[in-house]
């Protein structure tokens, strides 16, 4: 595995590499959610790159982006486990050499759900994550399910700019207990931890989104939001000490919620929406 600081000589490397280059971005924290994308690119294509950077144009909160787990020797050590080949590690100066003066915004999709919560997150998203696909060049890149409004997102933002890449979207990897894989589990103290197990429970479970609120609200946690489009469910919380506050995100297919087809971008009256608050 070849570990790369120096954008230059990836663009020169990359003019070189031959065969089918698996794709998959991150920012670092690595579990065995990215594990298990990266696995899928190992076994399918000839190459595959991961991209270590933490991206601060997606983050509305400083103090959120300040406690963002950093465990880059432990991830480098399992990308080189799992097979990896390449590991790109860009600066802020290489991605964003115009000081973000050119962004990609969205304006239907990502105002919704985490876009309303969180203002500026997904032009940040959308436009890091252009970046960087224009930076490998990849055959396929890989991204969970778990953020399913950022998977809908992105692989309509390379279908629409005629991206030559296909957005592969994988199945969410859970905890024994349910819990999404996310690298913001790693901020939870045990005890709250040991509690948001029910997240997954509540959303898979309850009979509408109030009734998931108000269960959600009844465990202690503040809602942002909990929405039922077609038939997903999705639902952000915010757990942990006041000083410590923690969000985190899920989405299940709610066999209840089956009805007529529809775009994810398109509202209808079939779709429920729960404000919390």
């Amino acid at each position: 595995m070849k570990v790369i600081r120096d954008m230059q000589e990836w663009r020169a490397l990359r003019k070189k590499l031959v065969g089918s280059v698996g794709f998959v971005p991150t920012m670092g924290a690595l579990h065995a959610g990215h594990a298990s994308l990266l696995e899928r690119s190992v076994a399918r294509e000839r190459i595959t790159v991961l991209s270590i950077y933490v991206n601060p144009t997606q983050f509305n909160d400083a103090k959120d982006l300040a406690a963002y787990p950093d465990t880059l020797e432990d991830d480098l050590q399992l990308a080189e486990q799992l097979g990896v080949d390449f590991v790109i590690l860009p600066t802020y100066g290489d991605m964003y050499a115009d000081g973000f003066r050119f962004q990609v915004e969205e304006n239907q999709l990502s105002r919704s759900l985490c876009g309303a919560d969180r203002p500026g997150h997904f032009t940040g998203v959308l436009t890091i994550v252009m970046k960087l696909l224009n930076l490998v060049a990849p055959d396929r890149a890989y991204f969970g399910k778990k953020d399913y409004q950022q998977y809908t997102l992105i692989r309509d933002m390379c279908e629409t700019f005629f991206m030559n890449v296909e957005i592969v979207g994988c199945e969410t990897v859970r905890e024994l207990d349910g819990l999404a894989m996310s690298s913001r589990n790693k901020l939870l103290d045990a005890e709250t931890r040991s509690r948001v197990a029910v997240f997954y429970d509540v959303l898979s479970s309850a009979s509408s989104d109030k009734a998931a609120i108000l269960a959600l609200e009844n465990f202690g946690f503040k809602v942002d939001y909990v929405e039922t489009i077609g038939q997903r469910r999705f639902g952000a919380i915010v757990v942990g000490p006041q000083s410590e506050k923690v969000r985190l995100i899920d989405n299940v297919v709610i066999e209840a919620a089956r009805g007529p087809g529809r775009s994810f971008l398109q509202g209808d009256k079939n779709t429920t929406t729960v404000s919390a608050g």
